[in-house]
């Protein structure tokens, strides 16, 4: 799914697809303090639980890193001749990148993630 901004609407969108491609699992959502991430019209699935991050800590989102990952793995030293190339660029990366679930699983099951898990 592509959309242009995110909003609530967009945001269940999302919720609603991951919880239907791991439908047979847990997911556990780490995000910021984006409006569309805490409004109260979210409608979170039940295989899916939300964990919200305290306000200004890019440093525990494991999110972060999978971008890291992306700009030095599929951006670094290139040019793109239009944002739509450049979105399709971002969409080949994370496929690739979401393939590998050992190091999706590295970059992103960082201990106090699995303290969480251990309490739902």
């Amino acid at each position: 799914m592509t959309c242009e901004k995110m909003n609530t609407d967009n945001m269940n969108r999302f919720l609603g697809q991951i919880s239907k491609k791991y439908c047979e699992e847990f997911i556990v959502i780490v995000l910021d303090g984006a409006s569309s991430h805490k409004s109260k019209d979210l409608m979170v699935p039940e295989n899916v639980s939300c964990v919200l991050l305290p306000p200004y800590s890019p440093e525990l989102n494991p999110a972060e890193q999978i971008w890291n990952m992306l700009r030095r793995d599929y951006f670094a030293n290139r040019v793109f001749d239009s944002l739509a190339a450049a979105i399709k660029q971002a969409e080949r990366g994370l496929a690739t990148m979401a393939a590998d679930k050992i190091a999706m699983k590295s970059l992103s099951n960082w201990p106090w993630i699995n303290a969480i898990l251990n309490t739902i």
